[in-house]
């Protein structure tokens, strides 16, 4: 038997060697700091270089390894980097100093105060879509744009920018709808319900959405446990032709890509300012060919936007903002007092969305009339309905069973339906005493959710038992954290029991002065122990008996077909 061939690595060459370091999309690149090479560059940690294998080339960040995992004539790449160029055992590897930045001028001019132009933002926002800069130079970028930091002109031009950045669509249709919520409300997943309905009637609809940013899920992330969301221009294409609607993540179609790179460090800051949400919103709806979009904006004082104030300033910089693109806004304002439905994270949203478009008798219900509210004002605003009439015609549709065999053409139409996995681990929040339930904070629920780790292990979340002006016994789960790792779980718990997501009142006459915090039990109770000791009762009118809890439901995040 032959041996391969011995490569002969000369003093000045660099091979690549893999760890399989995970950095989230963020290109790294790993050096022993007496290698030739950063010796003779004078490159320092954290420096910006150019690395090249063959053809392909990443601007990475520098990481210095002085430890036995690598030799002084290797390299490893983090993963991201590593599949950006294809990276395999043994290639050489180029690595070089980083060309300079100029518009790196801009985001220091920004972080002082000057207005930006047309050309400094597009330059900004074509180095950020090309993935030249470093999460923090993103991270400065943002900052420097919040707090109202940004003027009209300013927003048009960073939509502007944010579509040139990747492809547009174009349709064959005078009218083509979609619909969009600002976010900020757990569980409001009304997307893929308020496309099925339209559809179903007739309108055309290349749904996009996002992937979450501050919330435990976005409509991406949802879909993504039915169905296949990462779809091609083409693939959408196609699949839009057929059915005439879609439901992708718009982060794989190179439509404003600089908005997804920008998304995954304003998930790390939970930030979301007004400009960065309406260039958002706006730049992807234009590059995907949309004339028509109703958005949904929830008001709460624990929602995104918290006063009708706050919902002036956006309905007025959205509309502005649009209107130089040629496209129609309707801005309908909801509420965001609670959150929508049962489920809080991918997994849990989607099983909510799949009974209101089966018609489940414990479907529930706030999320069915909040979905037909929203379809209604898109089949009027788009003339698929007449004036008054839309919320009739999507519930027509939606109770005939047209919406949900269109939901199951989109998803077949992407790959295939699918059922949502579910979580390993579940812990229950409880009453400690009797009450009403006078507060829901979005917030903290939102927070909870994510600690136990949604939206990145899919079966994560929150399953809320309660709602605003419900009874309560002592010993009544309040909601249950679902996790798929026992530390997720716990790291979760602990925080729900110092910041009380529900609160309440002792009485109705209570209810008048002022919620009182309802924490979390001091010891773990299972659901089991939860059904043999709660009183008869006990559970909010309409709801449905939580399954028994325990703590090996599945082992994976997997799912099975539908």
């Amino acid at each position: 038997m032959l041996s391969p061939p011995e490569v002969t690595v000369l003093p000045d060459q660099l091979t690549f060697k893999p760890l399989g370091i995970d950095t989230w999309q963020e290109h790294v690149i790993y050096m022993h700091p007496d290698c030739a090479i950063c010796r003779a560059e004078g490159f320092a940690a954290q420096a910006r270089v150019e690395v090249r294998i063959g053809q392909l080339a990443v601007i990475a960040t520098l990481n210095l390894v002085g430890s036995g995992l690598l030799e002084t004539h290797e390299v490893s790449l983090s993963v991201s980097a590593a599949e950006h160029l294809l990276a395999r055992p043994g290639d050489i590897v180029s690595v070089s100093h980083a060309p300079a930045l100029e518009s790196l001028r801009s985001v220091r001019a920004k972080i002082y105060g000057t207005h930006l132009d047309t050309h400094q933002l597009a330059g900004v926002i074509s180095d950020i879509s090309n993935e030249r800069y470093a999460d923090v130079h993103i991270a400065a970028f943002l900052s420097a744009c919040a707090g109202g930091r940004m003027s009209v002109k300013e927003t048009i031009d960073l939509t502007q920018a944010m579509v040139d950045s990747g492809e547009r669509l174009k349709w064959d249709r005078p009218v083509v709808a979609d619909k969009h919520c600002v976010g900020g409300l757990p569980g409001n997943r009304t997307s893929p319900i308020v496309v099925a309905i339209a559809a179903a009637a007739g309108l055309l609809l290349p749904k996009t959405s996002s992937r979450a940013i501050t919330s435990p899920a976005g409509t991406a992330d949802t879909m993504e446990t039915l169905t296949r969301v990462a779809l091609s221009a083409s693939e959408l294409r196609r699949v839009v032709d057929r059915v005439g609607a879609s439901l992708a993540w718009g982060g794989a179609l190179s439509l404003s890509p600089a908005d997804d790179v920008l998304i995954r460090v304003e998930r790390a800051l939970d930030v979301d300012s007004d400009a960065q949400l309406v260039a958002s919103i706006l730049s992807k709806k234009i590059a995907a060919g949309s004339t028509h979009v109703v958005i949904d904006v929830p008001v709460g004082p624990t929602a995104k936007v918290r006063s009708l104030q706050d919902l002036e300033r956006l309905r007025m910089l959205l509309e502005r903002v649009a209107r130089s693109f040629g496209v129609h806004v309707l801005i309908v304002r909801t509420d965001g007092m609670q959150p929508v439905g049962r489920g809080i994270g991918p997994a849990l949203e989607a099983r909510d969305v799949l009974a209101v478009l089966q018609r489940m008798p414990t479907a529930p219900f706030d999320l069915r009339e909040r979905s037909l509210l929203l379809a209604g004002a898109l089949l009027e605003f788009c003339g698929a309905a007449a004036p008054g009439t839309g919320q009739d015609v999507a519930a027509g549709v939606l109770d005939s069973g047209a919406a949900w065999r269109k939901f199951e053409e989109i998803c077949e139409a992407q790959g295939g339906l699918w059922v949502p996995g579910e979580a390993v681990f579940r812990r229950d929040v409880v009453a400690e005493q009797d009450g009403i339930v006078v507060d829901i904070d979005n917030r903290h629920l939102a927070r909870i959710a994510k600690l136990a780790g949604a939206p990145m292990r899919q079966v994560a979340g929150v399953e809320t038992h309660v709602r605003l002006h419900d009874r309560v016994r002592v010993g009544q789960p309040l909601f249950t954290i679902h996790a798929q790792a026992s530390g997720e779980l716990e790291y979760s718990f602990a925080y729900a029991r110092i910041h009380p997501a529900v609160a309440l009142a002792l009485s109705e006459q209570d209810a008048a002065s002022g919620p009182v915090p309802a924490g979390a039990a001091p010891s773990p109770m299972d659901r089991a122990s939860h059904q043999a000791t709660q009183p008869p009762g006990a559970m909010a009118s309409g709801e449905v008996t939580p399954q028994v809890s325990t703590t090996a439901l599945s082992s994976s995040d997997g799912a099975g077909r539908l």
